[in-house]
């Protein structure tokens, strides 16, 4: 790959996240272990608790060959126990790769500068390129040719959004999101994603209406109104998002083979209604699964 690191989907071209995609797909297919990574290690530095996160890394490298250690945020205190460029400085010398989860995307960032070995972000404020990886290749698998399709999100316009936006346009689909007022994605953002729209010849689309945005759509994403360290706006933003959840009734504005999407965890009867997650449109528990294989394909580019 062109990068050391891997904090953003755009860290890759547009090419590299094809093949990316393409390799998590064989890897799922035809061989699931390996001795690829035979006597790497990889250092999980996490600030937020995970599930999916933490046990994707460690299987996808235990079946690489591979071992992680895996630090908790009270073992490690970025920040506060001990800086992140010291953190990195030390972790260089016994390791080979980091996958940090992080409150903060400079927190990532700072990491990346000073480690020796490839960073991989894996969630932090600004992004979680991790699952975007996860769900073009969710779509990929459903569908023949992702490019033309329509992805429309409704929701908070948080960091798993920011990343499903790139590596959408990065992929030759459109891409929607419905937002109430003061929970959109960033202008800054846009105008990096609309970058890559224009080369790709994709549109993205922002709107406060959420029929709007699903209506005609491919696949129809959602997450959860309230992440990690928002729980003091817990209250506030169930007010915000009250007529941001995905029903069956919106979910069929869309097409009638449409997909549902949904990072987990869901906060079942808030963003998604109750058991809609479990009904025959859901690939939601593919994209879990695609996961690990997504993030075996990356660690193989980074660390082999």
């Amino acid at each position: 790959m062109s990068t050391k690191d891997f904090l953003s989907v755009a860290d890759v071209s547009p090419e590299e996240l094809r093949q990316l995609v393409d390799a998590a797909i064989a890897m799922k297919r035809d061989n699931r272990w390996s001795q690829t990574l035979r006597q790497k290690i990889l250092v999980l530095v996490f600030e937020k608790p995970s599930n999916r996160t933490r046990v994707s890394f460690d299987a996808g490298m235990n079946e690489l060959g591979g071992h992680c250690i895996y630090l908790s945020p009270d073992e490690v205190g970025l920040g506060k126990r001990e800086s992140a460029r010291d953190v990195a400085l030390v972790l260089s010398r016994y390791g080979h790769g980091i996958a940090a989860r992080t409150f903060e995307h400079t927190t990532v960032e700072e990491l990346a500068k000073y480690a020796a070995i490839p960073v991989i972000n894996a969630l932090s404020s600004l992004e979680h390129p991790c699952q975007a990886l996860a769900d073009l290749m969710t779509i990929a698998e459903h569908r023949e040719r992702p490019e033309g399709l329509t992805v429309a999100q409704v929701g908070d316009g948080n960091n798993c959004a920011n990343s499903l936006m790139l590596a959408c346009v990065m992929s030759g689909m459109n891409y929607r999101i419905a937002s109430p007022a003061g929970y959109r994605i960033s202008d800054e953002m846009l105008a990096k994603a609309r970058t890559y729209a224009r080369a790709s010849g994709t549109t993205i689309t922002t709107t406060e209406d959420p029929a709007e945005a699903v209506r005609g759509a491919d696949v129809v994403y959602t997450d959860v109104w309230t992440s990690m360290g928002q729980e003091e706006e817990a209250a506030e933003r169930r007010i915000a998002f009250l007529d941001y959840q995905v029903t069956m009734k919106l979910l069929g504005l869309a097409k009638k083979d449409a997909l549902l999407m949904h990072p987990l965890p869901a906060h079942h009867g808030e963003e998604v209604e109750h058991d809609l997650i479990y009904k025959p449109q859901s690939a939601v528990f593919d994209q879990a699964e695609n996961r690990l294989h997504a993030q075996k394909a990356l660690l193989v580019k980074l660390l082999a």
